[in-house]
């Protein structure tokens, strides 16, 4: 048997609205003195229906209509002087307030208007004042019930209380959702955005490999066209172990041009990438640290850290290019996330000096140890290593040295105050991170 049909969103909403609205229909309050009473149950119904998808609000409103008069007559069995036929006729004339309000809303298709909470608002009172004539009606035929000036306008001004509760309701509820819906899409885009900084960062180190590659190939090949001078030089003195030699020089130059071409097709393919998937390239300082807290929070939950975060941004700085600042500030983060044993602190500090930009992360780590301080920016130097003891990378360091010299920078490593921890201070020139005009 297929129970999806019974578990979707509307078959729990008609549930939902079988339930509450007959309670919600005995809450009453009295706003304005002792005899004008609002009754919760016309605006719960009206909110039940608004959020119907897939199935016609006639339906469930006939149901629910029915469902409002047996729990009245419930009520009344639980008194003394109850009678079945006195109780039903009492109440059954409510039955025609809740169909016929289904009925016109349906007829209305008042779910169309989820984006304009005003036509609602409209619609709520225009219904309501229908379907209370349509209960008046059927206490006419009952009860023999007039229909009085005083009558008419306590009609108008509980539909108007009812949807105005309905439209405030409503109203926080679409805030809420809307609320909800941008922090997953600001969710999103800085996932989208740390992932194409890590795509730069990679496209920095391909950019890289490409160079080493020319160079390598333009050095063997070299060679192999010295190979080929001596040889011509010393015609008369074949050697079979040189012409072996030079012949494996030219292979080596062809198979590491090939590398090279590969590398360039693949950063070809990354820079588009890059380009395409780019929703800014430029944004406030401000919006890049936050991003790297909150990003770095989540990693130091996953290590099972508590690490307090802190930030300052101190002068007038203008958008700064994401992805460079993104993966260089990121690296010196997510390092002393790493570094920092259970509990610990990190500080990022941005400050504007006149022409240059002044980034420093400061942690109370255990720090490096001063015999290594010459070489944390070298190529493969790590002092962090897994639970199966296999070294990282080393190459975070090495990157964000670059990545810095690259921009015209600097980058200082020194001891936190007391000689714990770790300071890495990044000095930038602006012109060099901001969009040109």
């Amino acid at each position: 048997m297929n129970i999806r049909p019974f578990l979707s969103k509307d078959y729990m909403i008609i549930l939902s609205m079988l339930l509450f609205a007959p309670i919600a229909g005995e809450i009453n309050f009295y706003p304005v003195n002792e005899t004008f009473r609002v009754s919760l149950g016309p605006p719960i119904f009206f909110l039940f229906l608004l959020f119907l998808r897939n199935t016609a609000a006639i339906v469930p409103g006939f149901f629910t209509a029915i469902a409002v008069v047996v729990f009245r007559v419930f009520l009344d069995t639980l008194h003394a002087d109850f009678y079945w036929v006195d109780s039903f006729e009492i109440h059954y004339p409510t039955f025609f307030f809740y169909f016929t309000y289904s009925l016109l809303f349906s007829l209305a298709k008042v779910q169309r208007f989820h984006e304009q909470p005003l036509i609602i608002f409209l619609f709520g009172i225009i219904i309501e004042i229908l379907a209370d004539t349509a209960e008046f009606i059927a206490q006419y035929f009952a009860f023999g019930v007039m229909v009085t000036k005083d009558s008419i306008f306590q009609i108008l001004l509980i539909a108007f209380s009812h949807s105005f509760i309905v439209l405030g309701v409503f109203s926080m509820m679409k805030l809420y959702e809307t609320r909800s819906r941008e922090l997953e899409i600001r969710k999103r885009n800085e996932h989208m955005l740390l992932l194409i900084s890590n795509l730069y960062e990679e496209s920095v180190h391909l950019k890289k490999t490409l160079q080493n590659s020319e160079d390598i190939t333009s050095k063997v090949f070299g060679l192999y066209r010295e190979m080929k001078r001596l040889q011509s030089e010393h015609m008369d003195q074949v050697n079979p172990h040189l012409e072996k030699i030079s012949k494996r020089l030219l292979e080596i130059s062809g198979e590491v041009h090939e590398i090279k071409k590969d590398n360039q097709r693949i950063f070809a393919g990354l820079s588009k990438l890059i380009s395409n998937e780019s929703y800014v390239d430029y944004i406030e300082i401000g919006q890049i640290i936050k991003m790297i807290v909150r990003t770095n929070e989540k990693y130091a939950q996953l290590l099972g850290k508590e690490i307090d975060f802190h930030y300052s941004i101190q002068g007038e700085h203008p958008p700064y290019h994401i992805y460079t600042h993104l993966s260089i500030i990121n690296n010196l983060v997510a390092n002393a996330v790493e570094a920092i044993d259970g509990k610990g602190m990190l500080t990022i500090r941005v400050k504007a000096l006149g022409q240059t930009v002044e980034f420093r992360i400061e942690d109370d780590g255990p720090g490096i140890p001063d015999k290594h301080r010459a070489l944390i920016f070298k190529p493969g130097f790590t002092s962090k290593f897994d639970h199966t003891g296999k070294p990282s990378t080393g190459i975070g360091l090495t990157y964000v040295h670059d990545m810095v010299d690259k921009l015209g920078g600097t980058v200082v490593y020194e001891r936190g105050q007391g000689g714990k921890g770790s300071v890495f201070t990044i000095q930038l020139p602006m012109k060099n991170v901001v969009e040109r005009e």
